[in-house]
């Protein structure tokens, strides 16, 4: 990296900009000079692009013929620690550079100049008359709670005109508000008085503030029960973080769970963080970005892709739920935000939190090697106590055709119904039913473009793909033999376990919660809170349920099938297991009241079912490592994923096979190479796809060696090529 800081007008320097080139290009610095890292506007034939100025240029030709930079975008400059970490995320996951300075700007606008502007809120007034049109956009700023939206993001986002939200603040149902552009966010007080903290928790504090202090990097396993405030102690790390000048962001695994999240953080802090997510409007990311670049963002409040904003004095990151799948990124760039953020956090030297009840075997590892120290929450806040475990074995109930909720349980939700307390019915299936059958040829509902059974949503009234979102309507014949009348649902999804749940308890109020059943993140967050405050008897939900929600009334967790995701290929599957029930289990009893969880089984002696039930974590832990560490899989080896995929599966196959017998570069670091072999869905939105698996030995570098085995070849047509370092999912 060069030491020069700055470029006077003319001078060469080296431009990276977001489109899919190999190589940074060669520019003039324009009239003025700019700096190392300043975000520019060059041209690139016809068209003007964005770019970051990354270095001195190469030269080696006619300097005659170089074009200048347009201009400088007034904006933070990207600082050297951003560019190193994109670097070495792009070195790690094998990412072109270009999409990873695409993953640090996705923000619109960024290029335009401070100014006064309109933007549009929900107003008092009353329209005259109400259109489908007029509707649309209300409900679009209701959704949103209250954010602003420029006239062109409200008019998109309801589908209409412009004309049509004009004619809306003409009646005051929207009002319209100048309003200048990208304003800091409001101070955050650290000493305001938190709430009273347990012994537990005031230990857990002072061991963080310590290692805080130190204003060296160092990475914490903070694992806690579940209602055990870790919450309440992470925040008092924020809270140092703040009073030492420094930013903090916070990850959290569902857009769902901000809402509770956010008004912690307003009662502890008395205002409201920053916000990134995509539930955020783009007027809102915009300004989240450059507020974040200039230091006037104290603390963001983000999903993943949080982990790219150019923060400019970064002291903490808290991964919470860090156990949790949603923080791995599966299509684009492949990256673990868990892990990518320990990696920014070692260069900005900053502290990370990692915030589970049910670590994930990764970091539990880590911790057991000393790499992170592990601070231990062992009981719950307040009143609350952790739930009583047991299983329900299917094989002794008397269950009827067609139904999945046994006498068992059946008695203990009515129990709960009379005396006034929640329960909560947890599959881990969307829609109604996994697979439609046709009873008269035994055909099943496949969708078009994909190697996978479409499901059926019956409040819908349509079937869906959940692979592509490829949908249909539900047909009256068998699309196969033409048959009427013969088609049938196969095996439960929430719909199904809510139909019947509403024929057992006609009394109880039913609420559901799967992620496909609301139009936007507001309205799912408007339900969960709706639960919290009692508005349920019952909840039916899916995997959405088990993360971090807090429902004070729920005493009862009941899973419909906690053998479900026992089985497969997946080497992850026990530990998934493990932590879902453990999780899902976890909402039960929160409060003052004892909580119960009902695990229905056909498996009551197997090994995970054993763990859950019996509370031993450490116990699991340690052999779920032994089991891991004897096959060499992570985290005590290294794996890589290579997916193949193109329209005709021949060609697809024949480079895979090609890549299998030229496998020299991995055999010189004692790797193997599995495959091909058609994935487990070998066809997605039309495409085959096939799958090489590559295991190596710990220490091994992998990625070095897979950039030499693919370097030779050549994709022709429309096949492509993803690689996924450390994977996650064998999809």
């Amino acid at each position: 990296m060069s030491t020069q800081e700055y470029f006077d007008q003319g001078e060469l320097v080296a431009v990276l900009t977001t489109q899919p080139l190999d190589r940074t290009l060669d520019y003039k610095a324009p009239e003025g000079g700019c700096f190392l890292g300043a975000f520019v506007e060059v041209p690139l034939g016809p068209r003007k692009v964005l770019g970051v100025v990354w270095g001195p240029g190469q030269g080696g030709f006619d300097l005659n013929k170089a074009r200048s930079i347009i201009r400088v975008l007034e904006v933070a400059p990207m600082r050297e620690e951003m560019r190193l970490f994109l670097g070495k995320v792009a070195d790690y996951t094998l990412t072109p550079m270009p999409a990873m300075l695409r993953l640090a700007t996705r923000a619109p606008g960024l290029g335009d100049p401070p100014s006064m502007r309109k933007i549009y809120r929900l107003g008092t007034g009353e329209p005259d008359r109400m259109t489908d049109a007029r509707t649309r956009v209300l409900e679009v700023l209701r959704d949103y709670g209250g954010l602003a939206f420029t006239l062109k993001e409200l008019a998109e986002q309801a589908g209409v005109t412009s004309s049509v939200v004009k004619g809306l603040v003409k009646q005051g149902a929207v009002r319209e508000e100048d309003s200048p552009r990208d304003l800091p966010y409001p101070h955050l007080d650290p000493d305001l008085p938190g709430k009273a903290l347990t012994k537990d928790q005031a230990a857990a504090v002072q061991k963080l503030h310590e290692g805080q202090r130190s204003g060296e990097y160092g990475t914490t396993l903070l694992k806690g029960v579940t209602g055990s405030g870790k919450t309440e102690v992470y925040l008092e790390a924020v809270a140092e973080a703040l009073r030492m000048g420094k930013q903090a962001l916070v990850l959290l695994p569902e857009i769902a769970l901000t809402a509770e999240f956010l008004t912690r953080v307003e009662a502890r802090f008395g205002a409201r963080p920053a916000e990134w997510h995509s539930g955020a409007t783009m007027t809102e990311r915009r300004r989240v970005w450059r507020m974040v670049g200039q230091g006037d963002a104290q603390m963001v409040i983000g999903a993943r892709s949080a982990l790219f904003l150019p923060f400019r004095n970064l002291g903490l990151v808290v991964v919470d739920e860090e156990h949790d799948t949603s923080y791995k990124q599966e299509d684009g760039v492949h990256y673990s935000a868990r892990d990518m953020a320990v990696l920014r956090s070692a260069i900005c030297g900053a502290r990370v939190i990692l915030a589970s009840a049910t670590p994930s075997l990764e970091s539990w590892a880590n911790a057991e090697a000393g790499k992170y120290e592990r601070v231990d929450l062992t009981s719950r806040f307040g009143a609350a106590v952790l739930p009583e475990m047991k299983p329900i074995d299917m094989r002794a109930e008397q269950m009827q055709p067609g139904t999945w909720i046994s006498p068992s349980l059946r008695q203990a939700v009515r129990q709960r119904i009379e005396r006034g307390e929640q329960s909560l019915l947890f599959i881990n299936r969307r829609g109604y039913a996994p697979v439609t059958l046709c009873r008269a040829c035994g055909e099943q509902i496949a969708c078009d473009h994909c190697d996978a059974r479409m499901v059926e949503h019956r409040f819908l009234k349509r079937l869906m793909c959940h692979q592509c979102g490829e949908t249909k309507p539900m047909p009256e014949e068998c699309p196969s033999c033409g048959v009427e009348g013969k088609l049938a649902p196969v095996g439960p999804g929430i719909e199904r376990l809510a139909e019947e749940a509403e024929t057992t308890f006609p009394e109880a109020k039913i609420a559901m919660l799967s992620s496909d059943l609301f139009g936007s993140a507001r309205a799912l967050k408007a339900k969960i809170e709706e639960i919290a405050q009692g508005d349920a008897d019952i909840i039916i939900g899916t995997q959405l349920v088990a993360k971090g929600h807090n429902f004070p009334k729920l005493t009862l967790v009941g899973v419909i099938d906690a053998d479900l995701s026992l089985h497969g290929a997946d080497l992850r599957a026990a530990e998934r297991t493990f932590q879902l029930m453990r999780q899902v289990a976890g909402r039960a009893g929160r409060a003052d009241k004892p909580g119960q969880a009902l695990l229905q089984t056909f498996q009551p002696e197997h090994p995970v079912i054993r763990a859950i039930l019996s509370g031993d974590e450490e116990g699991f832990w340690k052999a779920e490592a032994a089991g891991r560490q004897a096959a060499g899989v992570p985290p005590y080896g290294r794996m890589a994923g290579i997916v193949l995929s193109g329209p005709e599966v021949g060609p697809v196959f024949d480079i895979g096979n090609a890549m299998a017998r030229n496998d020299a570069p991995l055999r010189d670091i004692g790797a193997q190479v599995f495959g091909p072999a058609p994935a487990p869905i070998a066809r997605i939105r039309g495409r085959h796809r096939v799958r090489l698996l590559v295991k190596a030995p710990k220490g091994a570098p992998i990625q070095d060696a897979i950039a030499r085995w693919i370097a030779p070849l050549r994709l022709k047509g429309d096949l492509r090529l993803t690689v996924d370092i450390d994977p996650q999912s064998f999809y």
